[in-house]
């Protein structure tokens, strides 16, 4: 498997230049704004109000902007965006929402539209540190087992690949604020579990000058409307 950056891979498989793209789960936009610097117009469409707080506070790169909205229902309208992008956020969907949530990707897309899925797998040094405290494993699977019935809805798939990216954290505790800011419920299972995932974490990573990285292997999906 290749190791290669989450928006190198992104960068290679979409026309990002004057594209309408409607980013679901944006977090907190780093990856909105990485799509507005490459010169898509871009919204970001999140369903954590403080998750929106920090997206909208940073500086804006474009004309970016973001909304909240769930992927189930998206508020946009039929036929309008170029490209749809789904970066690690797939999975946070409902798995008895995943089929709808790829219903309304196709539905705001243009005929000829992508839709672009990034997703982490169960798998690797990343995944193992976060597992004790939340453990993804079948939130990921169903994710993935949705996108096989993709061409249900009119997507139909152009490519799969791949790749290592390399998740770049600052510190142990950047790391439980960054699980726990993103899936407060974990909270105190990660307090109760802090020695062992602190031991993991140390062991799985590798120290650099300014922090510590980790690999996560990515699978991305790339769909045509037609």
């Amino acid at each position: 498997m290749q190791a290669r950056t989450s928006v190198e891979v992104m960068a290679e498989l979409l026309p990002l230049q004057g594209a309408t793209v409607i980013d679901v789960g944006c977090g907190d936009g780093a990856m909105t704004r990485f799509l507005a610097r490459n010169g898509a117009h871009v919204t970001g469409i999140e369903v954590s109000p403080r998750q929106l707080a920090r997206a909208r506070l940073a500086a804006p790169v474009g004309d970016e902007h973001y909304i909240q909205g769930l992927a189930e229902d998206l508020p946009e309208k039929n036929h309008s965006a170029d490209i749809v992008v789904y970066f690690n956020s797939l999975h946070h969907v409902d798995a008895a929402a995943l089929g709808k949530a790829l219903r309304e990707a196709a539905r705001v897309l243009k005929r000829g539209g992508l839709l672009y899925v990034s997703e982490p797998l169960p798998e690797g040094p990343y995944f193992e540190v976060m597992k004790p405290a939340h453990d993804e494993t079948q939130v990921r699977r169903a994710a993935q087992d949705a996108l096989k019935r993709a061409p249900e809805v009119g997507l139909l798939q152009e490519t799969v690949l791949t790749h290592i990216d390399t998740v770049k954290i600052k510190s142990f505790q950047a790391f439980h604020d960054r699980i726990t800011t993103i899936n407060p419920h974990v909270r105190e299972r990660f307090i109760e579990l802090e020695d062992v995932i602190r031991d993991n974490f140390e062991r799985l990573g590798r120290q650099t000058e300014d922090g510590w990285k980790f690999d996560q292997p990515m699978r991305v999906h790339l769909f045509r409307r037609t």
